[in-house]
């Protein structure tokens, strides 16, 4: 069992909190800071926020003897990331009003906001909470937004598949009712701690928790980099099962040579939905009681699995469950990049798959796109999936108004913005990092867009502009835009300098391998040109460029 002894401080947080109340009703009402208590900033993240400051103004308000200014990112819970036009809607003008106006689509398929005052809190989730929208474990020590294969066209069973992802969401939500009564002013059913939790009880889990759902041919969902993946077993158009698969999750620490990146084991097969959600639940009742409580920095399920071992892994699962796994299903993953443009499922109903660079809905001289996007979700004519590639689906669109919103696409330029552009911008995504991220030892969303102008160049220079390179950025090693499962990894050491790593493969069974240390953009640019010469030179027919670069370069 997990070491009680040496509780982490966070730990002991938890535990006092009275169900994640902490002191955050006082919080709130401390009008001499924009920050909450200090202990209440580990409570905070289990109602799906961040509590942050914006760095590119820390030295001119230190130097004006002014405090850090502080606000808040809330991140909204939408398992498989599908939501209605109303809602984007109630997205839109909640962004307008209460934060810095951008909508950010995460990597997990759903959407935050940034630049939130500590008075605009309530207010803002009042309002999600009136188009049936939340912010409930979208962060913190539990399970977070659970991922899905996003586009409809994927498989028939889609929506089935789908489904699950709403399922296990409700499954593993906490019991207490601290949200409710913080946020929404609900009144308090009972005592917090008559609350029985027998998931989470009073301590929740060692660390945060990820679960992906891949469709396969399709891994969009990089669901092997999940703590939890659930891989679909289709045949002659069944719905078998799921693949279970454990031990996913990129994040380590600079110099610390205890945390690794890792990709999920597959331990074995699950039939039927009751076994499914049991098998589901019992992997976070193995790493609640097993996991390291510490040091969270080896908190994660992958440490707890590598240091159990698989065998004793699967057994106490097994033993939890009352039944016993069945041998893994055979699977195949072609790619996990998005389908863009338009496509036709089924069922005949359409979707279209809109390019949002690093997933930022904003508008620009160049694009109105967050006007663009409102306006298509006005007519109701489709709905809005997010990718895990940070872009947006406009789905489930009857063909006779099909036109309506290709006009739409039209008249914003959203058409010509998609098609044109390359396929290295529209397989790269980037974390938030600068200014308000606390982690962030370099930019990511706010670079990554220029440093890509300066690779197709590159790319164009050895006829490799249609190649399908899978380039992601981090500005910190936590992996939130999974750097370390991409063909080119760029993950920031120092402002201007980052880490090259190289290697991954097109399906996300192999993470890359660091190749370079604590470059600029220069060096990049001088690494990648040399790279892209020899995979020009030396390449099978048909070899991609992390097959190539783990052939040749890495094992050189």
């Amino acid at each position: 069992m997990s070491d009680s002894q040496n509780l982490s401080s966070v730990e002991k947080i938890k535990t006092s909190s009275h169900g994640l109340r902490g002191t955050l009703k006082e919080s709130l009402q401390d009008e001499i800071t924009g920050a909450v208590r200090e202990d209440d900033h580990a409570l905070v993240k289990f109602h799906g926020m961040y509590e942050q400051d914006d760095r590119d103004m820390r030295n001119e308000r230190a130097a004006a003897k002014l405090d850090k200014l502080y606000s808040f990112m809330v991140r909204l819970r939408i398992p498989g990331g599908a939501i209605t036009p109303q809602q984007w809607i109630a997205a839109n003008h909640i962004a307008g009003d209460y934060s810095t106006g951008a909508i950010k689509i995460t990597t997990r398929q759903t959407i935050q906001l940034h630049g939130i005052l500590k008075r605009h809190i309530k207010p803002t989730l009042q309002d999600f909470n009136k188009v049936n929208l939340d912010s409930i474990a979208a962060c913190g020590d539990v399970n977070r937004n659970v991922a899905c294969s996003s586009n409809p066209n994927t498989s028939p069973l889609h929506q089935k598949v789908h489904a699950y992802a709403d399922r296990i969401s409700l499954v593993l939500l906490p019991k207490t009712r601290a949200y409710q009564e913080i946020w929404l002013d609900e009144e308090k059913i009972s005592e917090p701690d008559a609350e029985n939790d027998p998931l989470y009880q009073d301590r929740y889990l060692p660390r945060k928790f990820k679960i992906g759902i891949a469709i396969p041919p399709d891994n969009d969902v990089d669901v092997l980099t999940n703590d939890l993946g659930l891989i679909a077993i289709i045949e002659n158009e069944k719905l078998l099962g799921f693949n279970i698969a454990v031990g996913g999750g990129l994040s380590t620490t600079h110099g610390n040579p205890n945390t690794y990146a890792r990709l999920a084991t597959v331990i074995g097969f699950v039939a039927g939905e009751e076994k499914v959600l049991k098998a589901v639940y019992e992997i976070l009742t193995v790493q609640r009681d097993f996991g390291n409580r510490s040091d969270r920095k080896l908190a994660r399920l992958k440490y707890t699995f590598d240091r159990m071992g698989e065998d004793a892994f699967k057994k106490e699962l097994e033993s939890r469950c009352s039944f016993q796994l069945e041998t893994a299903k055979p699977f195949e993953f072609i790619d996990r990049k998005d389908k863009y443009g338009w496509q036709q499922d089924h069922t005949g109903r359409w979707h279209y798959t809109l390019f949002i660079e690093n997933g930022r809905v904003l508008d620009s001289e160049e694009l109105a796109l967050k006007t663009a996007l409102f306006q298509i979700a006005e007519t109701g004519k489709a709905g809005f999936r997010f990718t895990s590639n940070q872009n947006l689906i406009l789905s489930d669109i009857d063909p006779k108004d099909k036109q309506i919103i290709e006009d739409l696409l039209d008249k914003f330029n959203l058409n010509d913005h998609t098609k044109n552009a390359s396929a290295i911008r529209k397989n790269a995504i980037a974390c938030v990092a600068f200014p308000t991220c606390p982690l962030a030892l370099a930019e990511a969303q706010r670079y990554l867009p220029a440093l890509i102008s300066k690779i197709e160049p590159l790319l164009a220079k050895y006829q490799l502009s249609e190649q399908d390179i899978v380039l992601r950025m981090t500005g910190c090693p936590n992996g939130c835009a999974r750097s370390y499962a991409a063909e080119i990894g760029l993950v920031g050491t120092a402002y201007g300098h980052y880490n090259l790593h190289i290697g991954g493969d097109r399906q996300g069974f192999r993470l890359g391998d660091k190749y370079r240390e604590n470059l600029d953009e220069e060096k990049i640019l001088e690494e990648l040109d040399n790279l892209f010469a020899q995979y020009k030179s030396g390449r099978y027919e048909n070899e991609t460029f992390g097959d190539f670069s783990k052939r040749v370069i890495l094992n050189s």
